[in-house]
């Protein structure tokens, strides 16, 4: 309390209603008054941005999606099929609503081959990989964004892959005038644009045709190993996975197919033979359940990459090991043997500490299953290159094993397709699962 009886509250009590009075007049003019209507108003149109507006074709961007639709060939593709004819007449024509027609309808035709490839899915026979993304919206956005830049071409070149393989195809292919040789290069050309972009700063690539699995770090390969794949009759699929880690001393559970083609038959005729090849079973209800326990002559042989897919399919050692000396190598019932698999192993867990070669012989002598985590997951992709550089950077023409060329070829050529996604064979390598894909 201040002498007088007056307290700093009792001031403003009396202070603040005068500030009051004097502050109405600006606050009026800051924040005006809004008139409350006896009825709704109805919505006003929002005036549009100027970048909202979507931009139209010029005939100067036109004129430059033509040249980049004539330039598909050289990507394997042919302009025809882009609509190259109808935006030629329009550009003719000077009508600027057919100009804008038959450009959209030829910017979003390419950009979707060069983003996703032009075969069908019904024509990748088993091909399981994530293509990238583009759906109709996201084209258009960046059709627009094109437009807006003038940058019509260059956009739709960023979308093809950057691979050096691709690159290798498509030197190949302007080198080339043999037709047989030039089908092969465009349909592996289109496979490359069914791939993901990325595939992993260090990933495994296993290519079926050219029966090679190759660890590649950093674009480079350090790594190559011979592989034997799928039979025809249980051929190896495509699909994308991680490994996770390397299991020494893989105990092999028998698929049920496996069991009804050969070794319910030795069990049930010669089970002492049956358990000197390590063979150990049950049966509950009639169903046989047949498990083969580690050692060297396990079917899986002494090593197995720990790559969980939902196709039961492994890279993993073998006890046959002269298959690997011949040329064509499709032996298996869809997984992937692979040869040099303990070296294979140790390049895998080089950055895990303590597991070097001898530290992993130590174990596979041992004979006891073991679980060895990768020091990171390691991308693995599983594809079907019937042509490919080789170790020198030329570019190789292998074997088409499965018959899958044909229908891409037939898609790029227009022709009707009638294949179909084939039922995947049981895997050798492990037990039935329940959502294997049809």
């Amino acid at each position: 309390m201040r002498p007088g009886g007056y307290s700093w509250a009792m001031t403003m009590r009396f202070l603040f209603p005068a500030l009051l009075l004097l502050a109405q007049p600006a606050l009026a003019q800051r924040v005006p008054a809004v008139p409350v209507p006896d009825q709704p108003v109805p919505p006003q149109p929002v005036p549009a941005q100027p970048d909202a507006v979507r931009p139209g074709w010029t005939v100067a961007a036109a004129t430059d999606l033509l040249g980049a639709v004539r330039a598909a060939g050289a990507e394997g593709l042919s302009p025809a099929d882009h609509g190259e004819a109808a935006l030629s007449a329009a550009l003719l024509s000077a009508d600027p609503q057919a100009i804008a027609n038959a450009a959209a309808q030829s910017y979003l035709s390419l950009a979707r081959a060069y983003l996703l490839g032009q075969t069908p899915e019904r024509a990748r026979l088993q091909w399981y990989l994530a293509s990238p993304r583009a759906d109709p919206s996201m084209l258009q956005i960046t059709m627009d964004q094109a437009l807006r830049s003038n940058t019509v071409r260059q956009s739709l070149e960023a979308m093809l892959p950057t691979h050096p393989h691709y690159a290798a195809l498509r030197e190949s292919l302007a080198a080339t005038a043999d037709p047989a040789m030039r089908a092969t290069l465009r349909v592996n050309m289109d496979r490359w644009r069914w791939m993901p972009r990325r595939l992993g700063e260090t990933h495994i690539l296993v290519n079926v045709p050219s029966f090679e699995a190759t660890l590649v770090q950093n674009g480079e390969p350090v790594a190559r190993h011979r592989i034997i794949v799928g039979k025809t009759k249980t051929p190896t699929p495509q699909f994308s996975t991680v490994a996770t880690g390397v299991i020494l001393n893989p105990p092999w559970v028998v698929p049920q197919s496996i069991i009804r083609e050969s070794v319910g038959s030795l069990v049930r005729n010669r089970p002492s033979t049956a358990r000197a090849r390590g063979y150990s079973w049950t049966s509950s209800g009639g169903r046989l359940s047949v498990t083969q326990m580690p050692g060297p002559g396990n079917s899986l042989g002494q090593m197995k990459i720990d790559m969980p897919n939902p196709y039961s399919i492994f890279l993993h050692d073998t006890p046959a090991k002269a298959l690997f000396d011949r040329k064509v190598r499709a032996y298996s019932h869809g997984c992937i043997r692979t040869d040099r698999a303990l070296e294979f192993a140790a390049t895998l867990l080089a950055g895990v500490p303590g597991w070097d070669a001898a530290r992993i012989a130590e174990v596979v002598e041992t004979r006891v299953t073991t679980r060895v985590p990768l020091a990171q997951q390691i991308p693995v992709h599983v594809v079907y290159f019937t042509a490919l550089p080789g170790p020198a950077g030329k570019v190789q023409i292998h074997p088409d094993l499965y018959g899958r060329d044909a229908p891409v070829l037939a898609a790029l050529s227009k022709e009707a397709v009638s294949a179909s996604q084939p039922e995947l064979a049981q895997s050798e390598c492990y037990a039935d699962m329940p959502n294997r894909p049809a």
